[in-house]
């Protein structure tokens, strides 16, 4: 029909044209090539006067002062996963997974700004004070920007879902928005971890071996990290696991060839925490623990947390290493030191002005609960359930997660004097006409008959029940910490705990007709196949933050229009999974899946209707002769304001190859007033039509192609639960 060239725009016909894109240079880090110069020749002058023994204390993660050269005791470790973490204080963020589903990359750019102002500020008091240990400093460990290709991973609400796509996008705000744009300094320098094609299992994780072929390593697992470097991230972190043989922490292909080579990293790699002892003790991989610190340097390792790279002086003395392959490591590091300004005394950042009135501000309160809001993602509203009046006469608040502050505060998290449990936030909201009663009902995962019996008859004298139920972070997450998982932090069911289904059975025998809402807690997948029938209406709410009560509150009553997206697929039965350790694609995410969802990637509804319509291809607006030009309307058919996620998906339809079922490739929030129609017109660009062959190479294969527009990602459940996707198709000739 056309041959397709290539450029991205998406402008409104009817308003004015759209703010730009994420990436522009005045969002990044790029500091100019004197002052990189500048930097680089300072760390060769401070290598040539070091010892190796005073090299090798620089490249650790606990690394010594010298005072001699004018460098100061450093702790290379902190984190950020959705706020400062392990540290003093902080605004505790929503979990990565909820900052996925507002596929908003602006608003986490702006989460990952104020998370950088309050990292600075405690680096300078705690650096006034002189404290120097872990969780001090300014080069921080996040984001993790690894694929969640199965929900039994433990690990996998702190990534931001199972696309590439919209990995790439949201990791990439995150990355400008913690490192600034300052000329010269870095605000905290960011890391991409784990690199790379890491997720799962959590107990076999230190000596596993990750087979994967060509295709699904460049179609979905490397994608994002280089989209990472080409926004200048600072740190990649290696993973722990072995790539096709290779441990990742050392792998010359991985490391120097694609990463730097390749791609153009200039930051520095740093190792998981253990992983360079890894390599003799569960891979195998080397005979002695100096063999695996050489490994590690000349594949490109330049910082090892943990304390291996104190062999460095043997390793060298034994001929397994070069002192000018050691060079090359330490010159990296200082470098990341100088562009922070942290390794010597200047008077020219102006993050150094950062205090204690940075930390918790309002404003930062106010914005944890804007991104709680619109992570909110709403599942099912039978017959407009929602939103709640706040002057209803009796309602009952039950569940394990009603006031489980573990449910807010994830992993990797920071603490916070405002956190806001949904029992608070829903009680703040009612009138004072209200009659409210709370009963936990049961717990988490273990069964309390007594108890939910008694709990469950307040529902047949309420006018509403809040049941708040799911999991936790105790349930699902990183091996060692995951304290109440039956899978070493991973999981081995992804149904909801046996106990919380009978309770909203019994919930729903004495409630009658009464409605129900469910608000499910997690950071993955639950399916919900089995009380689906059971509940009026389902919230998926995530791991919230300080403020997740009062989002939960605010969505459930109407002053938030939910429109939070799935990041995620949830499977209606984990017998529609792969086995958990083939880290083939195959049947794997919406992408690739032979099964129908519970709920599609993507999905989520309402208060307001969404209408797409008229979708053509409509080329006389073209800037470029004979490009493809979509054209369609959007209509807001409700009373009520809303933000809706218009996405973008592609299928090639005659790819002599495996490609997917459909890959977003474009998204974009819009607010549409009640009653709001608006055109508006997508051109396609050439990158948005490529795939990958078995080979991993690139191509634009010829045939026919299916774009599909919509509030979802394409399918016949999409359309069930109301979400349908207009879809038109083409041909490259």
């Amino acid at each position: 029909m056309c041959q397709v060239k290539l450029k991205l725009v998406l402008f409104f016909l009817s308003t004015t044209l759209i703010s730009p894109r994420l990436n522009s240079q005045e969002s990044i880090y790029n500091p100019s090539n004197e002052i990189i110069t500048s930097f680089e020749k300072t760390a060769e002058k401070l290598i040539e006067l070091m010892t190796i023994e005073e090299k090798a204390s620089q490249m650790l993660s606990t690394s010594k002062g010298l005072p001699n050269y004018g460098i100061e005791m450093y702790n290379w470790w902190n984190e950020a996963l959705h706020g400062v973490a392990r540290s003093s204080k902080a605004t505790v963020f929503p979990q990565a997974i909820a900052m996925a589903a507002t596929f908003d990359p602006e608003l986490i750019q702006q989460t990952a700004d104020a998370i950088s102002t309050e990292a600075r500020a405690m680096h300078n008091i705690f650096k006034a004070k002189g404290m120097r240990t872990e969780y001090t400093g300014l080069t921080f460990w996040s984001p993790n920007i690894n694929i969640f290709r199965d929900p039994r991973w433990g690990r996998g609400h702190e990534t931001y879902g199972e696309d590439p796509f919209l990995t790439g996008k949201i990791g990439t705000a995150f990355v400008y928005g913690l490192q600034g744009n300052h000329y010269k300094y870095l605000k905290v320098a960011a890391g991409a971890k784990h690199f790379a094609v890491h997720s799962g299992p959590e107990s076999r994780r230190h000596s596993f071996n990750t087979k994967v072929s060509d295709q699904d390593l460049y179609e979905t697992y490397l994608p994002a990290f280089k989209e990472l470097v080409n926004a200048n991230v600072e740190i990649v972190m290696c993973a722990y696991n072995r790539l096709n043989d290779e441990p990742c922490c050392g792998s010359g292909t991985l490391l120097n060839n694609l990463l730097r080579k390749n791609w153009g990293f200039k930051g520095h790699v740093v190792s998981d925490c253990g992983a360079i002892y890894d390599i003799k003790s569960n891979h195998n991989y080397t005979k002695s623990d100096e063999e695996s610190v050489a490994y590690a340097i000349k594949g490109g390792v330049d910082l090892n947390c943990g304390s291996l790279y104190n062999l460095i002086p043997d390793a060298i003395e034994k001929g397994f290493l070069l002192e000018e392959e050691l060079d090359q490591s330490l010159k990296r590091l200082l470098v990341t030191r100088m562009k922070l300004g942290a390794l010597n005394k200047v008077d020219d950042n102006p993050y150094d002005e950062l205090n204690k009135d940075d930390i918790n501000s309002k404003e930062h309160i106010k914005l944890a609960r804007n991104v709680a809001s619109k992570s909110i993602v709403l599942l099912k509203n039978e017959n407009n359930i929602l939103p709640l009046s706040k002057d209803i006469n009796r309602l009952f608040i039950t569940g394990p997660n009603a006031a489980n502050v573990n449910t807010l505060l994830g992993n990797y998290n920071g603490l916070s004097s405002n956190i806001v449990t949904p029992l608070e936030g829903i009680t703040s909201k009612v009138s004072n006409g209200t009659i409210i009663r709370f009963n936990k009902g049961v717990d988490l995962i273990h069964n309390n008959h007594g108890r939910m019996e008694s709990s469950a008859s307040l529902a047949g004298s309420s006018d509403v029940t809040i049941a708040i139920m799911g999991i936790s972070a105790l349930i699902e997450g990183e091996q060692g910490d995951a304290v109440s998982s039956d899978a070493n932090g991973d999981r081995s069911k992804i149904a909801l705990p046996k106990n919380q289904i009978n309770y909203l059975k019994a919930l729903r025998e004495r409630s009658g007709n009464k409605p129900i809402i469910l608000v499910i807690k997690s950071g993955s997948a639950i399916d919900l196949s089995e009380i689906y029938d059971e509940v009026d209406a389902i919230i998926y709410a995530w791991y919230l933050g300080e403020q997740g009560g009062n989002a939960i509150a605010d969505v459930i009553f109407g002053d938030i229009n939910p429109s939070g997206k799935l990041p995620i697929t949830i499977p209606e039965s984990i017998s529609h999974l792969p086995d958990y350790e083939d880290y083939s694609m195959n049947n794997r995410t919406y992408r690739f899946t032979n099964y129908k969802p519970m709920f599609p990637f993507g999905f989520g509804l309402s208060y307001s209707s969404f209408i797409y319509s008229d979708l053509v291809i409509d080329n006389k607006n073209g800037q470029e002769g004979d490009s493809i030009i979509l054209n369609f309307n959007i209509r807001n058919n409700s009373k009520f304001s809303g933000e809706e996620v218009i996405q973008l998906y592609i299928k090639a339809m005659d790819a002599p190859f495996r490609t997917p079922n459909s890959s977003l490739k474009f998204f974009e929030r819009i607010n549409l007033q009640p009653g709001e129609k608006r055109n508006i017109n997508v051109l396609v660009k050439n990158d948005m039509l490529s795939s990958i062959n078995e080979n991993g190479d690139t191509e634009i294969v010829k045939g026919s192609y299916k774009i599909f527009i919509g509030g979802s990602s394409p399918g016949n459940r999409s359309a069930q639960l109301g979400k349908p996707v207009q879809e038109i198709s083409f041909e490259i000739k």
